[in-house]
């Protein structure tokens, strides 16, 4: 299961010396409810090597502001607190993972 992002562990998460994916989502949103899935398959199957998140946009919403998200879903991949890539609305598997596997 993904790491629910938000103030309390925001920095602590950012910290980390893993590559770190946070999907910016909402309830009501349904492309993320269809990629809610794949982001909880890809936490199981890159749990030594990625911290992936989820941010839900409604509760956290000056994390949202902080990272200019005006779009849901929006993935940000970050290394080294920098953001290398992104991905605006619903994205497959395959194009998440090969992202990722681009920052490990």
């Amino acid at each position: 299961m993904a790491t629910q992002l938000n103030q309390m562990n925001f920095d602590e998460i950012l910290a980390s010396d893993k590559p770190v994916i946070i999907d910016f989502w909402a309830e009501w949103c349904g492309p993320c409810r269809r990629i809610a899935p794949i982001i909880d398959e890809l936490s199981v199957e890159f749990a030594d090597k990625a911290m992936i998140c989820k941010c839900d946009v409604d509760s956290n919403d000056e994390i949202a502001t902080k990272y200019g998200i005006r779009n849901i879903p929006t993935i940000l991949f970050i290394k080294n607190g920098e953001i290398v890539d992104k991905t605006v609305g619903a994205a497959t598997k395959s194009q998440i993972q090969e992202k990722l596997e681009a920052m490990l």
